[in-house]
């Protein structure tokens, strides 16, 4: 790949970013559809890590979405990488992220595997309690 400004226009794909924090899991799919439903927004790649986790239990959507930018003379559409979490998953995701990157314990391997079983425990206890808020609004 040639290092030029067009080349890195076409792969670089998550030059901006924004997490999205929400409450609910159903949160996470309403504000997808909302912000794919704007005229000026357009879906360029979708990866649900909700549905089909990572292997280390990792949750959460990720939207790569181009949107147009206004500069003095024009108006140009960039990428923007947005990630969708719940609470639980931001949590889980912050953790993980010190495990990978901050950790300087030689229990690594070990810690993973109860992250993997905190990442099930925690999805299971999100389907639980949105159950419990769709049954309250009814």
């Amino acid at each position: 790949m040639p290092l030029t400004v067009e080349a890195a226009r076409e792969r670089v794909l998550d030059i901006a970013g924004i997490r999205v924090i929400c409450n609910f899991l159903d949160d996470v799919y309403a504000v997808e559809k909302m912000l794919l439903q704007q005229a000026d927004v357009t879906l360029v790649k979708r990866k649900d890590y909700i549905e089909q986790a990572k292997a280390n239990g990792y949750r959460s959507l990720h939207l790569v979405v181009k949107v147009p930018i206004f500069l003095s003379g024009s108006t140009e559409e960039i990428p923007v990488e947005i990630q969708l979490r719940t609470v639980a998953m931001d949590y889980w995701a912050s953790l993980e992220h010190m495990l990978r990157y901050k950790n300087k314990d030689s229990n690594t391997q070990q810690y993973a595997a109860m992250l993997l079983d905190c990442a099930t425990t925690l999805a299971d206890t999100e389907k639980k309690m949105l159950f419990i808020r769709e049954h309250i609004e009814e």
